[in-house]
Formats: structure tokens, sequence, C-alpha cells
């Protein structure tokens, strides 16, 4: 199927019309009355029905909407608490670290990625992964640790690597 071009679309721009009041008041119940934050996230969610490829959003509107935006929502508490992470990690090291607005941004974009793509991975090898590459245990550890073989660990950390490459070179 063809990507819909809504850019210039009648029926996007209904769906806009007819919809964007009521997800921007719903963004804003969600967001304790934060009409600003409602009113860039309701923005967000009609730029990705109009990226996306399916009709959905005509079908059943406020479903779909609704969908996309609570993702957008996740995506964007998730993207909160690693930032937070990195402040409060920077705010621990004993010596000062001045990094300005555009590598903050950069940084906490890099730590999103990897977080995303760190979450496609099935939870053992995860575990292992983070463990052998994160924290730095030999695989003999990390093994004794997860009760598995070195052998398991050893596919693991193969199968997180292959994850890896195929997400940032696919």
């Amino acid at each position: 199927m063809r990507p819909v071009d809504f850019a210039s679309s009648d029926e996007f721009v209904s769906l806009y019309r007819e919809h964007h009041g009521w997800l921007v008041q719903m963004l804003r119940r969600r967001l304790s009355g934060n009409s600003e934050n409602a009113a860039d996230l309701a923005h967000d969610t009609f730029e990705r029905v109009m990226r996306s490829e399916s009709r959905a959003a005509f079908a059943e509107p406020r479903g779909f909407l609704t969908t996309v935006a609570k993702r957008l929502l996740i995506d964007q508490s998730r993207r909160r608490a690693i930032e937070q992470a990195y402040l409060e990690t920077l705010a621990a090291r004993a010596e000062e670290v001045e990094l300005g607005p555009e590598t903050h941004a950069l940084v906490v974009e890099a730590l999103d990625a990897v977080c995303r793509m760190m979450e496609q991975l099935p939870p053992r090898v995860r575990q292992v992964f983070v463990l052998a590459q994160v924290e730095g245990l030999p695989y003999l550890a990390v093994a004794e640790r997860l009760g598995v073989s070195v052998a398991a660990v050893q596919r693991d950390i193969v199968k997180a690597w292959q994850h890896c490459y195929a997400v940032l070179y696919a």
C-alpha cells in the first residue's frame, strides 16, 4: 500500500478540523491542565498520522488519535525519566561537568535511542548485555548471577549485538 498524501488531502484537513479541539482537551486533562504541552502533543499526533500509511485514522478517528497520542505521551515520559537519570548522574560526579544545551539534547536523544533499542531485546538477553557491557562483569560472573551457562551468556551477547547492528544499520 502506498503512503497516502495527506498534505493536500481534504480528508486530512477535515479530520484535523473535526478532532483537533477534542484531542487537545483530552490531552490537557491527562496532563493536569498543561495547555501548552497538550497543544504540542496534539500537533505531534496529527503529524504522525499525516506520515502514517494507515487509513485507520479515518475509520475510527478518535480511537486512532487516542492511541497515537498515548504512545507519544509514553515516549515523552520515558524521555523525561532518561533525562532526569542523566542529570542525576552528572550531579553525582565528583568533577564539575559543563555541557551546552545542544550537547545535552544530543546526549539525551542518544540515551533515549539506546533505551528504545534495549527495550526491544528479550528480558534475559537485555539483562546479560547490561551486566556484561554496562557493568563490566565477565561472562562467568554473569552466568553465575543468572544461573545460566557461559555459552548461553555468549549466545545472548551475540543476539544483543546483532540486534544493535540491525537497528543501527537497517
